[in-house]
């Protein structure tokens, strides 16, 4: 271990240790470009998450307006058979006590 190492050897190493640090920070800098990518990925899937959200309740919205409106027709019709049926028992009452004269 304690020979000395000639030029040569210690040029070699330089330069493969040089190679390493070319090939570690090549892959630092793709890893930087991939955690990148990812925070612009979960800003993206965070403001759908969002619009996703306002869509829901646009929807709830729209149902009970819808809802509503279909029950108006219901309840309409249900009040017109009410007086349909009030019109025909009142003109029955009224008949019977035409043929009984009072």
């Amino acid at each position: 271990m304690d020979t000395p190492i000639d030029r040569a050897e210690h040029e070699e190493f330089k330069r493969r240790m040089e190679d390493e640090h070319k090939r570690i920070n090549h892959r630092l800098t793709d890893l930087e470009e991939t955690v990148r990518q990812i925070g612009e990925l979960t800003t993206s899937v965070h403001s759908l998450a969002q619009s996703v959200e306002q869509l829901v309740k646009s929807q709830n919205r729209q149902e009970s307006r819808l809802e509503e409106l279909e029950n108006r027709d219901g309840d309409t019709w249900r009040k017109v058979k009410w007086y349909l049926l009030t019109l025909a028992i009142g003109a029955v009452f009224g008949l019977l006590v035409a043929q009984i004269g009072l």
